[in-house]
């Protein structure tokens, strides 16, 4: 009885690790890099910057407060804001296409996207 509930553990240990090792392949391997950053306020897509293109632009949220967008070297990021949680400076860098970084309190979305139009979807939803 006992040595078939340790082939038993060691059966579903396996499978566990294996499911793990899977699943995290999926996840690091499927991060593609993203071309274009897209900035939305409360919820309105008001520019569009492409990724491999260095700047810094000053965002004016809808409450009248501002955050720094930096673009630099394929990565985009809030480096300065006036909210008073500073959630998104401490976001850190995207560059993946679907990282985001969102401000709560300005109401202001960073996003990164792929270019190309013809890609399929992630999933469907009816």
């Amino acid at each position: 009885m006992e040595k078939r509930s340790i082939k038993v553990d060691i059966a579903v240990f396996a499978g566990v690790v294996i499911i793990g090792a899977v699943l995290a392949g999926v996840f690091l391997l499927g991060k593609k890099p993203g071309k274009t950053v897209v900035v939305s306020i409360d919820g309105k897509a008001i520019a569009t910057y492409p990724l491999d293109e260095d700047r810094q632009e000053l965002l004016i949220g809808k409450d009248g407060g501002t955050n720094r967008l930096i673009i630099t070297k394929g990565e985009a990021w809030i480096d300065e804001a006036d909210c008073p949680d500073k959630l998104c400076v401490h976001q850190g860098k995207i560059s993946n296409v679907n990282e985001s970084i969102v401000c709560l309190p300005h109401r202001i979305t960073v996003r990164i996207e792929g270019s190309d139009a013809g890609e399929a979807p992630d999933a469907l939803a009816r």
